[in-house]
């Protein structure tokens, strides 16, 4: 391990024991809630698990993650417990195509957790990521589904410094100007996920009934944006983003029509005015 890789002693460590005990008196989703120190991919072992017929409710938090990706295989590092990385085991019954609401889900759980624990005003942005108010990124979100079950990832960015973060990132304690509960944050973040999550499984994943498709919009910055999203292909669309639909596509209008998108890498060039999104 070099000097970058050591945890820096303002950097406590989770305590797995405590915190899997807390968890466990819910009596709920989450059978079980390990921590590591080190590890390639919290979503690559559990999709390993997920492999194996291991039910759902399994959650897997790392100190440090050396082998993360987000979304089109990008790569997410954080120092040693800088962040919060944590990934979940999930098999919902629900419609396949309505599965695309589990990265939103996991969204309003994580800023209502960040609000509740950090006071952090936060908003969301399709499909997954968490902005601090000045647009900057917090947090990413990937699932990632097979063997009959959805993975699903989330990065944190709590104590992370300005010259251990990318330009466009910030953390909860540079938002905040203190110290953050990572603790705090991960029992409030799964306690909110899980809240919401039987209520979707509840209605079949339909994220009307659920509440889900109201709750993600009042805190999503993206709806309601002129937007231009860099396509998979690699070509781009501008336009404004409107809604998103049942299936957790971004609906976009723009110059030819009105285009409902499924994935995309999306960037806001005019914002909502300040205060239309993520309620406290």
């Amino acid at each position: 391990m070099t000097d970058s890789d050591s945890p820096r002693p303002d950097r406590p460590a989770l305590d797995q024991r405590a915190l899997a005990a807390e968890l466990a008196a819910g009596g709920g989703l989450w059978r079980s809630l390990e921590v590591v120190d080190r590890i390639g991919s919290t979503n690559a072992a559990l999709a390993a698990r997920a492999a194996d017929d291991e039910p759902e409710g399994a959650v897997l938090v790392a100190e440090h993650q050396e082998a993360g990706r987000g979304r089109l295989d990008r790569s997410w590092t954080s120092p040693p417990r800088a962040g919060l990385t944590v990934s979940v085991l999930l098999r919902p019954d629900v419609p396949a195509a309505r599965r695309a609401w589990l990265s939103p889900l996991a969204g309003v759980a994580l800023a209502e957790s960040v609000s509740e624990v950090a006071g952090v005003r936060t908003s969301l942005k399709w499909p997954n990521d968490l902005l601090a108010p000045d647009g900057t990124k917090l947090a990413g979100i990937l699932a990632e589904a097979g063997s009959g079950a959805v993975v699903l990832g989330v990065g944190l960015n709590v104590s992370t410094r300005a010259d251990e973060l990318p330009g466009t990132g910030t953390s909860l304690e540079l938002v905040r100007g203190g110290p953050v509960d990572r603790g705090a944050l991960l029992l409030g973040f799964l306690r909110a996920f899980e809240r919401r999550y039987r209520a979707w499984v509840g209605a079949l994943g339909d994220p009307v009934a659920s509440g889900l498709a109201r709750d993600y919009l009042a805190w999503c910055s993206t709806v309601g944006t002129e937007v231009a999203v860099t396509m998979p292909d690699g070509s781009t669309l501008e336009g404004v983003a409107e809604s998103v639909d049942w299936d957790g596509r971004l609906v976009v209008r723009t110059s030819s029509g009105v285009l409902e998108l499924a994935s995309g890498d999306v960037r806001h060039v005019r914002p909502r005015p300040t205060g239309a999104q993520g309620p406290l």
